[in-house]
């Protein structure tokens, strides 16, 4: 059995998820009727993680909510306003890091998503598990096309549990026609005894690799709402919507991606499901998991994750109007 974490970590995970957001509130209202107020001591003993949905992904138990990883490791889509990315890197310190780890542990959320070559994060990693932390880690893969062993071996070496190409790399691939490349790639993850998956932001991306007989063990998929990718659109010549590089968190084709998904019989890990911040969990997740999402991956910071938890299996514990079965 792991070893407790030290007192003082969990002590600082406990009092954060005391200061969480309730549901019915708003992060920024709650944050303002905090203020003034003396937050109640923390407990004095380690609280036992609540239940959350799970599936199995080969013989890997995943929490339905996964963590991202691009909020800790300072990328955020954030328009054109130039210094968040700098804002994220100093928040996120590597106690920060586990503390927000410590937090999906207690709320149910097993899984995390992250890169290898991020020396952050992987830092924070190993520090986390020394002081007894269980988060699985799934491996965000941004590989040299004339070595692909490098970036899975890395992975593997930093205990990931599965290893997937990263969506900007899946769409190019796909682009410039490396489609074996991706199917070497998946094979040589899966020799590193790590499920293996493909990323895309375009739709293109798993629909050539089926149609080249690959066969991932999952996919990760952008999806969301076409209300919001209609909105962007308003005012904006063919030329800019066209160039996806400018607008990668909108999921571009979110329709034709249920139908495509639909027939699909491999787990599919959701992602941008809350657009960057501009969709409200409440609705996220219920488009996602109701239009075919096995598991759903947001970035979240430390004071998002009871909420974000809570809104999950709310959603997946009442009526759900899902066409495609479950697969994991």
């Amino acid at each position: 059995m792991a070893k407790q974490l030290s007192r003082r970590f969990f002590l600082q995970a406990s009092l954060a998820s005391a200061l969480a957001t309730p549901l019915g509130r708003s992060w920024e209202e709650n944050d303002l009727l905090a203020q003034g107020k003396n937050p109640a001591p923390p407990p004095t003993s380690q609280v036992a993680p609540e239940q959350m949905p799970v599936g199995t992904i080969g013989k890997v138990k995943i929490s339905r909510l996964i963590c991202g990883g691009n909020l800790i490791s300072g990328f955020a889509h954030s328009r054109d306003l130039i210094y968040v990315s700098p804002l994220l890197k100093h928040y996120f310190t590597d106690e920060k890091v586990m503390e927000t780890w410590a937090l999906c542990e207690q709320h149910g959320i097993n899984t995390m998503i992250n890169s290898p070559s991020d020396l952050h994060a992987m830092r924070a990693y190993k520090e986390y598990g020394k002081r007894g932390g269980r988060m699985q880690f799934l491996a965000q893969l941004v590989p040299q096309k004339d070595n692909l062993e490098l970036e899975v071996r890395r992975a593997r070496d930093c205990g990931a549990v599965g290893a997937f190409l990263i969506g900007n790399y899946g769409d190019e691939w796909t682009r410039d026609g490396s489609i074996n490349l991706i199917e070497d790639l998946v094979e040589t993850i899966r020799s590193q005894g790590m499920i293996a998956g493909v990323g895309g932001h375009e739709l293109r991306t798993p629909m050539m690799v089926e149609k080249h007989g690959i066969e991932p063990d999952f996919y990760m998929k952008t999806l969301h709402s076409n209300n919001y990718w209609s909105k962007r659109q308003a005012g904006q010549n063919k030329e800019v919507i066209d160039n996806y590089s400018v607008d990668n968190y909108w999921c571009m084709d979110p329709e034709e991606t249920i139908s495509f998904m639909r027939s699909l019989k491999r787990p599919w890990l959701a992602y941008k499901v809350l657009a960057a911040g501009a969709i409200h969990p409440r609705e996220g997740f219920r488009h996602a998991f109701e239009n075919g999402a096995d598991f759903a991956v947001v970035g979240m910071f430390d004071f998002q994750i009871a909420e974000n938890a809570a809104i999950l299996r709310q959603v997946l514990s009442g009526p759900l109007n899902r066409s495609r079965e479950w697969q994991s």
